[in-house]
């Protein structure tokens, strides 16, 4: 029976855990329907309450209404990106037009239009606290820039165009997911050569999964894929799956590239409607930077500064190549990996193996919050009573010093074929203070794709991987120890290109010697991490960094190139490509291979003229950082600060005001370029 619906009403659990053993795929559809259904209802008696609008009747119900949608949709998108069979994909086909018309809706109507708007021009913020102005401001702008200020024709068209993107992004992203496991690399004895123990383990155990006992198995998963780029000898194999990576979705069922040139040219049209040049213009209006010109000024000054070290970086890695093969190697792609990690070993004598057995999961895990514990007094508490939506999920109970609820922590660690690859952070809920004054506390997932158990060892893990942990640990932290009134300026509802500045800084602590030492242990053993190994990690840390941000400045650079266009584009996708990354390009290009078709961050993932983020919140977090290390990494007095200044913050002030309330100064470059070994 529909009324029997577990998402039509709050769900009677402890803290508001996600009831999944109750939640099935049939849920999904008649709970988004009747959610609309509740949340038209709600935005009806907003719009036809008699009373004067005031910031109360108006902007916070409205801030308010759609509780039930909220509750199915927090569950349905996080399952969509980490749990999607081919029904729950067909769920969403339906239901995206439909989300997308309901929302349009909203912003589009008329009357509730012009309340918000007459709130807006009588709002007296003497009378209102930041979070009160923020929520103002972000609720008028937010109409504006979903097409309030359109009239007639223009008004419909921006209903057709927002209605056809969540359509175009949904099938990129479905086609990405798709995708990656219908590639297979299976190797018999003689393919493997160089490999490690820990790779060949894992590919044993691949190969099992499918049946075969008598075989190995790559895939373009992360700790498949990784691993075979840096250590097989065999240069030919190495090729084949850099290509079969670097192919996806350029041909057959789940081709992108007529969609992600559809996405860009509808985007184009949506920012003309609106009154811009182009996309990015539009978008970077509500950004830190502001401007393409300002993030284009960074990727330049960042250019400027790396590329002559990454160009001699890469002379010195042909030099090294040549003299262990014997003669001269020209540096391809599926190369890179595979000698940095024989010249940083023979620098360095360091590699992800003599590391990875002191790395075991469960020891990395509490590791990274025992660095929470110290930082913010944490505690994470197992909570072996809540419901999962895969076997292979854990559920933490989050408190704080005083024992108080903080909030619910999923953790998600592995692979598999119905989970998107990559790491990311989610919420099932986020937090707010409800109509009562009830501090409603979050429930958050981290999702990464780590190197799996085999038979005979657990998960170990490589430096990049802890690395990554702590990443998505810095969103998780972000959204927990959030204290802010509205769901909608919570925890990570800040500008894009500040978002990962929490997550980037967790992951200076992985060089730090105070952290390691405090959960590093050999799995067998259980000695620390030897004093000579930390040294030597530590000294190798600024190996490759020039590389490293070049590369990300390359997809910086396709990021800007597809939203700046300033007419429909219908040419060569291959080209376009390959013409915004020829200033930074490390390698000529290669037929047949390009990452625009599956590049999720931008085309499906809400990095649309944003991916520059990334090196921007670099440059605030590494700035924040050197406050750190100046007055001691785990100073309680400077995490305190960070913590009310910025973490608990969310999106209530501009970020830059959060961030010299924190620091007392605007950040530049400089830290950053210290950090990397490009500024002595």
């Amino acid at each position: 029976m529909i009324e029997n619906n577990i998402f039509f009403r709050p769900f009677r659990t402890t803290g508001g855990a996600i009831p999944f053993d109750r939640i099935t795929t049939a849920d999904y559809e008649p709970a988004i329907r009747q959610g609309i259904k509740e949340h038209d209802n709600e935005v009806k008696a907003i719009v036809e309450n008699e009373a004067e609008p005031t910031f109360e009747n108006t902007i916070v119900a409205l801030e308010r209404a759609g509780a039930m949608l909220g509750r199915v949709l927090g569950v349905f998108y996080p399952m969509l990106s980490a749990n999607a069979d081919d029904a729950l994909m067909d769920v969403s086909n339906r239901m995206a037009p439909l989300l997308s018309e309901h929302f349009n809706s909203i912003t589009l109507n008329e009357r509730l239009w012009q309340r918000v708007k007459h709130v807006h021009d009588h709002f007296d913020a003497d009378r209102h606290d930041a979070e009160d102005q923020m929520l103002m401001r972000e609720t008028y702008d937010g109409f504006v820039r979903s097409g309030a200020n359109l009239q007639g024709a223009d008004r419909e068209r921006y209903r057709e165009l927002s209605k056809r993107l969540t359509e175009l992004t949904l099938k990129f992203d479905q086609n990405a997911l798709k995708e990656t496991p219908r590639y297979e690399l299976w190797l018999t004895q003689d393919d493997l050569a160089g490999l490690p123990e820990s790779a060949l383990d894992a590919a044993k155990q691949a190969a099992r999964d499918k049946g075969r006992d008598d075989a190995w198995l790559v895939t373009l998963d992360a700790p498949s894929y990784i691993p075979f780029m840096k250590y097989s000898d065999r240069r030919d194999l190495r090729e084949r799956l850099y290509k079969m990576y670097n192919s996806q979705c350029t041909s057959g069922d789940y081709c992108n590239l007529d969609i992600l040139r559809e996405i860009a040219n509808t985007r184009l049209e949506l920012a003309r409607l609106m009154g811009f040049n182009t996309f990015a213009d539009y978008k970077l209006q509500h950004t830190m930077a502001q401007t393409p010109a300002a993030v284009y000024d960074m990727l330049h000054q960042l250019r400027d500064a790396y590329l002559p070290v990454e160009r001699n970086e890469m002379q010195r890695l042909a030099d090294f190549a040549a003299q262990v093969e014997g003669k001269t190697v020209e540096i391809m792609p599926w190369d890179y990996s595979y000698f940095s990690n024989k010249e940083k070993d023979s620098m360095f004598e360091i590699n992800d193996e003599l590391l990875r057995p002191y790395f075991e999961l469960d020891s990395v895990t509490r590791g990274v919050f025992g660095f929470a514990t110290r930082m913010y007094g944490l505690r994470f508490v197992p909570n072996h009573d809540a419901q999962v939506f895969h076997p292979e999920v854990k559920v933490y109970d989050v408190t704080d010093e005083d024992g108080k609820a903080v909030g619910m922590l999923y953790l998600d660690f592995f692979p598999r074929a119905t989970k998107q690859s990559g790491a990311w952070m989610t919420s099932f809920r986020e937090q707010y203070v409800d109509e009562y004054g009830n501090d409603v506390r979050p429930l958050v997932t981290l999702t990464m794709n780590f190197t799996r158990p085999t038979e005979s060892k657990p998960s170990l893990l490589t430096v990049r991987e802890v690395e990554t942990f702590m990443h998505e640990f810095g969103h998780g932290l972000h959204q927990l120890l959030t204290r802010c009134k509205y769901e909608s300026l919570s925890g990570t509802n800040v500008y894009r290109d500040f978002v990962e500045v929490p997550s980037q800084f967790n992951e200076n602590y992985v060089y730090e010697r105070e952290f390691l030492d405090s959960f590093a242990r050999h799995y067998q053993t259980g000695d620390p991490v030897p004093q000579e190994l930390i040294d030597k990690l530590i000294a190798s840390s600024q190996y490759g960094a020039a590389y490293a941000c070049v590369r990300q400045l390359g997809f910086g650079f396709i990021d800007m190139a597809w939203h700046s266009i300033s007419e429909p584009y219908d040419g060569d996708d291959f080209r376009f490509e390959y013409d915004a990354v020829k200033d930074v390009q490390a390698f000529e290009p290669v037929e047949g291979c390009i990452m625009s078709p599956h590049f999720t961050h931008i085309f499906s993932g809400g990095y649309a003229a944003g991916y520059y983020g990334y090196k921007w919140a670099e440059m605030i977090e590494c700035d924040a950082f050197a406050k750190f290390k100046e007055e001691g990494i785990f100073n309680r007095d400077t995490a305190r600060s960070w913590l009310d200044n910025v973490l608990s913050r969310g999106g209530t002030e501009a970020p830059m005001t959060l961030y010299k309330r924190f620091r007392g100064a605007e950040p530049s470059i400089g830290a950053m370029m210290q950090r990397d070994g490009i500024k002595k």
